[in-house]
C-alpha cells in the first residue's frame, strides 16, 4: 500500500503541472487577443500616413452615392442622379450629355415644361407643401443649345423642392461646371 502512495503523489504532481500549463496557455490566449484588440484600436485611431489620399475627398464624393443613367429615354441623353443618405436626390446632365458636344453648349434653361413653370413653384413647411410630384419619365426643363433642345428627365420617382434659379439667367454655368458644383434639380426621393 505505501508504494501506491508515491506513484499516486507522481500523478497528482503532473495532473497539477499539465493543470498549471493549461492556466498558463489560457492566459497567454487571452493577453493575445488583448494585445491584437490593442494592435487593431491603434491602427484604427492612428491611420498609416502612407495609406491616406493625398486630397481629401469632396462633400460631393463623401456624403452622395453616384448614379449615372446613361442614354435615359433617348440615346445620348445621360444624366446623372446623387442620393444622399436622407433621399434627397440632385439630378444633372453628366459630361457625355449631347448638349455639351453641340457647338457653344448650352444657351438656355427653359423650366416651362408641360402645364406648369417648374421654377415658379414654391415649396413650403417641414412637409413640403406644394412640391409637384414626378415619376421617373417626367420632364424637368428643357436645354437648348444653338441647334437643338433636349428635354431633362426626372430619372427617378419623388417630388421636387427646388430648382436651380441661377441656370435661367446664366445657362453657360452647365457647360463650365457641369456634373462638379452646380445642380440642376433637387429632388425629394421616396420609395414606391
Amino acid at each position: 500500500m505505501e508504494a501506491d502512495h508515491p506513484q499516486a503523489s507522481v500523478e497528482a504532481k503532473s495532473i497539477g503541472k499539465r493543470l498549471e500549463f493549461v492556466e498558463l496557455a489560457v492566459v497567454n490566449q487571452e493577453g493575445d487577443k488583448e494585445a491584437t484588440e490593442e494592435d487593431e484600436l491603434q491602427r484604427l485611431l492612428k491611420p498609416n500616413v502612407d495609406e491616406l489620399p493625398v486630397e481629401p475627398p469632396s462633400s460631393v464624393e463623401f456624403n452622395f452615392v453616384r448614379y449615372f443613367a446613361p442614354d435615359f429615354m433617348k440615346e445620348g441623353h445621360d444624366q446623372y442622379v446623387y442620393r444622399h443618405a436622407n433621399g434627397l436626390c440632385v439630378i444633372g446632365l453628366a459630361p457625355s450629355h449631347v448638349a455639351f458636344k453641340d457647338d457653344g453648349g448650352v444657351t438656355e434653361v427653359d423650366f416651362n415644361v408641360g402645364k406648369s413653370d417648374r421654377s415658379s413653384m414654391k415649396v413650403t413647411g417641414k412637409r413640403k407643401r406644394n412640391a409637384q410630384h414626378f415619376e421617373s419619365n417626367s420632364a424637368l426643363c428643357k436645354v437648348n443649345t444653338k441647334d437643338a433642345s433636349y428635354i431633362v428627365r426626372c430619372c427617378v420617382k419623388g417630388s421636387l423642392l427646388e430648382v436651380n434659379d441661377r441656370l435661367i439667367k446664366q445657362p453657360g454655368l452647365l457647360n463650365s461646371s457641369c456634373c462638379i458644383t452646380m445642380y440642376q434639380q433637387a429632388l425629394l426621393g421616396f420609395s414606391s
